[in-house]
């Protein structure tokens, strides 16, 4: 294709309004314009779109443009639409058209006012499509998310694997790919792929300086820690990703009830409230969504202030992508993801299904991740090292925008390790992953070392005084530092470079940091940065209890009748002052705070002025009544005086496990009339023994109540008087 002569800055000023390039845009439009083929890497909010929107605009004839959703391209074509006075200046060619519209489309192409036409890759596999575009002038065609090409890609699609085939059968026409994550791996699998090694490369930075970037350990408090973060961004935007859409919608619930506006956004809602929850956080109707990854692509809102990731994702890919919503504009942009390596465990479990190379790819993934969550070492330079890009960690741009970065683990000497670690590279003959090196390290043996006569060598055993964990993170600092590298071919092989060479024959010192131990037990001081920890205040429980007793007799009802033990506690770590409040406490339902709740809050009120307490309001989270539909369930069905093995066998419960649900029906403060089922298992006498005996006793406890009567009654029998007793006793 000959070169054209075009005046870029007048053409951008013109279709787009803009007096000046952004990054490297003008290069890759000067290299489409040329007719060159073109490999575009740009992070999200790099302005990849304009690098083939502008030259399809000036260029003779129809560009195509490849793309993985359909809510992708119907933002594209509206954003292209605004900027011309033809309305078929950009067209959508996929499943969703009517015949009408289609003709429509070819009508517009043929006329030569459609400069886009935006196509899935089914579509183009379609001869009937094929021929059509083989009869008129085509620009070039241009790959947009162009990673989905690799099974490596975080969003591997086959049908992107056969583009290839498809593009030949239109001739001899510039292909353009462009992806905003991509790896060194994936970037070769692109270029191998659609056969374009020849193509004019432009990788800009994936370096977001204003993002910052935090792992924190997911505990029990998780939901706590979200609102009290978000509470920290009043009135701004933010996306929270969930796995699950069940994870979503609890989610999305626990922050309604909690005063935080908030939508859902997962592919179980039908389009209509798909497309309202997107406009709702655009016009900032809303200002949280939570979303399952169907969510974010090509949403183009500039002032989202937080990405937060309630479950760890599949790949640093999805995640650097995620993260990337944040901030587009320039401003401040949080990125905070909880890490459980149980969530790890988890999603390898979904794997198994899939066919061994799927498993292996994603195994290998999740390696990565778990490696980014768990190191100590400054996370931006971690995230641009998997991207294949080098940042100075003490000077480069941003270089303190981590949690690692700002809290720096103490660090050690590793010399001698490192040394130690490149010679069982080397004499491993470079064969082996992250995890072979270590068991040789260890001196520990599988069917793969064995078959390698591992255990012969020099290097085998000699770091078995570190743990396994220590080598892990050893080998991640060193990967980072250069001295190692992952082959590309056989991925996750670990090579040695020249540097490591060099290394080896001049040792130099190496400071290295041990990794997080995220583990469950991990401290949760992170979390509750306020005087109130995740320890009940033993004088105010003492005070409640003593509160508790003379309630009870005032009423004339034993003690744990008013309050169990655990709604104390409870009351003693969240300072509830009001009955609302009273009755988010574990165990108090509304009505049991209105029954018993005012002399307790009046308590805790003088307690919390009198001794100056900060109260965790962040930690008196509503609850949503999770697993209410199942109380629910209970409650209507008892009111119809079903049978209780009827109910249990109803939803999969064993008899244990509906009695449980039952008892903390009643302790929260709802009636529950079983007279109909007791009466045809006890007599008169019977329950009126069992009646006074709670009427009299210290306290609830089944094991107590069977010691008393001495096998006379089973803990079936026992715990359903313990439900009566309770319902007609405290409620």
């Amino acid at each position: 294709m000959k070169s054209i002569e075009i005046d870029l800055h007048k053409e951008l000023k013109k279709y787009f309004g803009f007096s000046q390039f952004k990054g490297l845009q003008e290069q890759v439009v000067g290299s489409i314009i040329s007719g060159n083929n073109t490999f575009v890497i740009m992070p999200t909010g790099g302005g990849k779109s304009l690098c083939y929107q502008l030259p399809a605009l000036v260029l003779e004839g129809t560009a195509i443009v490849v793309s993985p959703l359909i809510a992708l391209m119907k933002n594209q074509v509206d954003a292209i639409r605004s900027l011309s006075s033809e309305i078929g200046v950009a067209h959508v060619l996929n499943s969703s058209l009517t015949k009408t519209e289609i003709t429509q489309v070819k009508e517009d192409i043929k006329k030569g006012i459609t400069k886009l036409l935006y196509v899935a890759p089914e579509s183009l596999t379609k001869e009937e499509y094929v021929e059509f575009l083989n009869s008129v002038p085509l620009s070039f065609i241009a790959i947009d998310e162009a990673h989905c090409i690799s099974e490596w890609g975080h969003d591997f699609r086959p049908e992107y694997r056969n583009l290839r085939n498809t593009i030949r059968k239109l001739g001899d026409i510039p292909i353009i790919g462009l992806t905003a994550t991509a790896t060194p791996k994936v970037q070769e699998d692109i270029l191998k792929n659609l056969e374009i090694a020849n193509a004019n490369t432009f990788k800009a930075s994936f370096n977001r300086p204003n993002l910052y970037y935090e792992v924190r350990p997911k505990t029990k408090n998780i939901e706590s820690d979200i609102i009290k973060f978000i509470n920290q961004f009043k009135g701004k935007s933010g996306v929270i990703y969930c796995l699950s859409r069940k994870k979503v919608e609890e989610i999305t619930q626990v922050l309604q009830v909690n005063g935080i506006s908030a939508v859902a956004y997962h592919a179980g809602l039908d389009a209509k409230t798909r497309a309202k929850h997107q406009d709702m956080f655009l016009m900032e109707d809303v200002n949280v969504v939570v979303a399952t990854i169907a969510f974010g692509m090509g949403i183009d809102k500039p002032d989202v202030r937080f990405v937060i990731h309630h479950d760890i994702p599949k790949s640093l890919e999805s995640y650097y992508q995620e993260t990337g919503r944040a901030g587009r504009d320039g401003g401040e942009g949080f990125c905070l993801a909880y890490y459980s390596y149980k969530d790890i465990e988890k999603l390898e479990k979904f794997m198994a299904g899939k066919p061994l190379a799927e498993q292996e790819i994603g195994f290998a993934l999740l390696q990565e991740v778990v490696a980014y969550s768990e190191t100590s070492m400054s996370r931006r330079k971690f995230l641009l090292h998997y991207f294949g890009e080098e940042f100075d960690g003490v000077n480069g741009e941003g270089a303190d925008m981590d949690d690692n970065s700002r809290n720096p683990k103490s660090q050690k000497e590793a010399k001698e390790q490192v040394v130690l670690l490149l010679k069982a590279v080397q004499e491993t003959k470079q064969v082996y992953k992250a995890k072979e090196i270590v068991l040789t390290l260890l001196g520990k043996v599988n069917a793969l070392l064995k078959s390698y006569k591992t255990d012969t060598l020099s290097a085998f055993a000699r770091g078995k005084e570190f743990d396994d964990k220590y080598w892990m993170a050893l080998i991640r600092q060193v990967l980072v530092s250069g001295l190692i590298a992952k082959d590309i071919e056989s991925y996750g092989v670990i090579r040695l470079t020249k540097k490591g060479e060099e290394f080896m024959n001049n040792p130099q010192s190496f400071l290295m940091t041990e990794d997080h131990n995220y583990d469950e037990t991990a401290d949760d001081s992170i979390i509750t940065n306020s005087k109130a920890s995740n320890a009940a205040d033993e004088v105010l429980v003492a005070m409640l209890k003593d509160l508790r007793k003379k309630v009870a007799k005032k009423m004339e009802v034993p003690p744990f009748v008013v309050f169990q033990d655990p709604s104390l506690e409870d009351m003693a770590l969240k300072y509830p002052i009001t009955l609302d409040e009273l009755a988010n406490v574990h165990g108090v339902s509304d009505g049991k705070a209105k029954k018993y709740g005012k002399d307790f809050v009046q308590l805790i009120k003088a307690y919390v002025e009198e001794n100056d307490i900060l109260r965790p309001d962040d930690l008196v989270v509503k609850s949503t009544g999770a697993n209410s539909a199942l109380k629910l369930f209970i409650i209507q069905s008892v009111d119809r005086k079903l049978s209780l093995e009827d109910i249990a066998s109803t939803k999969s419960l064993d008899m244990s496990s509906l009695l449980k649900e039952m008892e903390q029906i009643v302790y929260s403060g709802t009636k529950l009339n079983i007279n109909y089922w007791i009466d045809d298992l006890l007599d008169d006498d019977q329950q009126e023994e069992i009646k006074d005996y709670f009427m009299d006793a210290k306290n609830d406890s089944i094991e107590s109540a069977l010691d008393e009567f001495d096998g006379d009654y089973d803990i079936e029998e026992l715990r359903l008087m313990r439900i009566k007793f309770i319902s007609e006793v405290a409620n």
